[in-house]
């Protein structure tokens, strides 16, 4: 007998959209939860797919950066309240529902299986569009009005991108939207060489994706700063309190210790592109 729920027909990078939706539904399903999210619950609850299976049981760490990208977006909206929010992405998350204003636009960049998947519990409108089409396909940077402040968002996305494909994403968002803000998250690389070599295995039923970028925190700023040399703002953003679980006491401990600090920790970091860029390339690299 059907359950009446649908069952998403996702694999690879897309599937971690369910990764990402199970640990903030189930964060925002807790009394005690960090993060209000009645949304993600709706549609955790509206899939058919065995999450705890596939990715072991839930944890926080994807509420707690949620909860992080929420905040930065809120100040933008309360100095740029006609802002544009761009996220790169997206899947399934749900934060149009938890930042929400009365004039800002808001565009969901997603693959095309991603983004209708999305659809058929998030519906666009005027103020929430969705673009079906990767984020490397430039032609969505049509879509993005011109004078309008920007805040460009990627969560859980680059360290799926090789490296040069990401420099070459930096170096046209510098060309294109000068004055724009681009906050991402970042992996440290003995876990890019872990998934690329014999794969993270997060359960016995489920490998990750390949994640050939990763960085370590102390290289971030160095090396952003040789793809775009005019960077107006390059901050490390600090991470929430974990409410509970292993990353209650382990991030603190990794920045706490020196040789973990450099190498251990994953970073979310946001930069700010200067108006007027121009960046050369060297194209031998591409």
């Amino acid at each position: 007998m059907s359950s009446g729920k649908l069952r998403p027909d996702l694999s690879a990078v897309p599937e971690t959209m369910l990764w990402a939706l199970y640990n903030r539904a189930s964060e925002a399903g807790r009394d005690d939860g960090i993060l209000h999210d009645p949304e993600a619950v709706r549609i955790y609850e509206a899939l058919d797919y065995e999450y705890e299976k596939t990715f072991g049981p839930a944890e926080p760490t994807s509420a707690v950066k949620s909860a992080m990208f929420d905040a930065e977006l809120r100040e933008f909206l309360g100095h740029h309240p006609r802002g544009v929010i761009v996220n790169l992405g997206e899947g399934l998350e749900t934060q149009r529902f938890r930042v929400a204003g009365d004039e800002e636009l808001w565009l969901s960049v997603d693959l095309p299986e991603a983004i209708a998947i999305r659809e058929r519990f998030i519906a666009p409108d005027d103020r929430h569009r969705h673009v079906a089409s990767s984020a490397l396909d430039r032609t969505w940077f049509d879509e993005v009005p011109v004078g309008r402040p920007l805040y460009i968002t990627a969560q859980g996305l680059l360290m799926y991108l090789p490296e040069a494909q990401v420099r070459m994403l930096f170096q046209d968002f510098s060309e294109r939207f000068g004055g724009a803000w681009f906050t991402f998250d970042t992996i440290p690389r003995w876990l890019s060489r872990k998934t690329v070599k014999r794969g993270w295995k997060k359960t016995a039923h489920y490998t990750t994706p390949k994640m050939p970028w990763g960085i370590n925190r102390h290289e971030i700023a160095t090396t952003l700063r040789s793809w775009v040399p005019t960077l107006e703002e390059v901050t490390e953003l600090r991470w929430g309190r974990f409410p509970r679980g292993v990353g209650r006491w382990l991030f603190p401990l990794m920045f706490a210790t020196p040789i973990l600090n450099r190498y251990a920790p994953p970073v979310i970091t946001r930069v700010r592109f200067r108006i007027g860029n121009s960046v050369a390339r060297d194209e031998t690299k591409l």
